[in-house]
């Protein structure tokens, strides 16, 4: 299939000819190899992606089929839908880096939360979710349901409770994209997003069952039946930042071929991470990625890209590529 690659592209396979550039076109370039080849692709998002507003061309990504499956953080999870309900609240401060302690307990007093240069405000965005979507956990648990934490967020998006509060246009949204999609997500370590922690507290004040949401171990297993269900082709893993995000998902390859005994497994297809984090001693978000070979994860023919920079610089970069912008 012939498709003709526009300015951005051009400009990235012009200029973008060594070190850290040109990792991030082999990447594109072994990323498209990829999807053309039949192969699907998870993506996982770790940090503060979804408050840096990667949605506006994530959710491209997800519509155009590009991403079919998200291993992603609680964080990332709920902040994609506080960016869509309280988008004129949220307060930036690009001098973030000289603040005090008082001016920080000063940002506190005023409810916003600060990720780097962007406030999240408490009241517009946590509070605002948090009304409609205690109501639906409710609800399953009166109905003796059970779901995942991404798949309430999914009930709340769809329900159209949230339209009222609308900030911004819903296609930039990549939750609402996933949810219109039913697109798999795997959210590993939810219990610690603000999301989660309001979950907890409910918990213990007694008004909620921790059972009514569904555990880590059933991500892990949801993710492998997806895995074994569509790897005839080879699954890629694009690796946005560290953490949890990734190395939840990752691991899914060698439980199923060495603790299930499932030695038709196969290895990832592909595999690039962007990662601020340098090597160092213990650090897996700074591990190489051959090291992942010795973890039963990577095969050693498996291609594998990493492009040590800003994910909020070199992620768009490379949706722009894979999207011909």
């Amino acid at each position: 299939m012939t498709t003709t690659k526009g300015e951005i592209s051009k400009f990235i396979e012009k200029y973008y000819l060594h070190f850290n550039a040109a990792a991030l076109v082999d990447a594109a370039k072994g990323y498209e190899e990829q999807l053309n080849s039949g192969a699907k692709m998870l993506v996982s998002l770790a940090g503060a992606m979804s408050t840096a507003e990667l949605g506006k061309i994530f959710a491209e990504m997800i519509r155009q089929d590009k991403v079919q499956i998200v291993s992603c953080t609680g964080a990332n999870l709920e902040e994609d839908i506080m960016n869509l309900v309280a988008h004129s609240h949220y307060k930036r401060v690009p001098n973030y880096r000289d603040l005090t302690p008082q001016d920080e307990w000063n940002l506190l007093e005023k409810g916003l939360n600060r990720v780097t240069d962007t406030c999240i405000p408490e009241e517009e965005a946590f509070r605002r979710i948090q009304e409609h979507i205690v109501k639906i956990w409710k609800d399953a648990e009166a109905k003796g349901e059970r779901y995942l934490p991404h798949e309430y967020m999914y009930k709340l998006l769809l329900s159209g409770v949230l339209e009222e509060y609308y900030e911004i246009d819903i296609k930039d949204s990549w939750m609402y994209a996933a949810a219109e999609k039913n697109l798999p997500i795997v959210c590993p370590g939810w219990e610690d997003s603000t999301m989660g922690n309001i979950f907890a507290s409910y918990v213990l004040k007694g008004e909620l069952k921790a059972s009514t949401m569904k555990s880590g171990i059933e991500y892990m297993t949801f993710l492998a039946d997806w895995y074994t269900d569509h790897s005839e082709n080879g699954i890629g893993f694009f690796q946005i930042g560290g953490g949890i995000a990734g190395d939840f998902p990752i691991c899914v390859v060698p439980m199923l071929y060495q603790d299930m005994e499932r030695t038709e497994t196969p290895f990832w297809s592909y595999f690039c991470q962007i990662s601020d984090s340098t090597t160092s001693y213990g650090s897996y978000s700074g591990a190489v990625p051959n090291e992942k070979i010795t973890w039963g994860k990577l095969d050693i023919n498996t291609p594998k890209f990493i492009i040590e920079s800003d994910a909020t610089i070199v992620a768009p970069l490379i949706f722009a590529y894979l999207l011909d912008m």
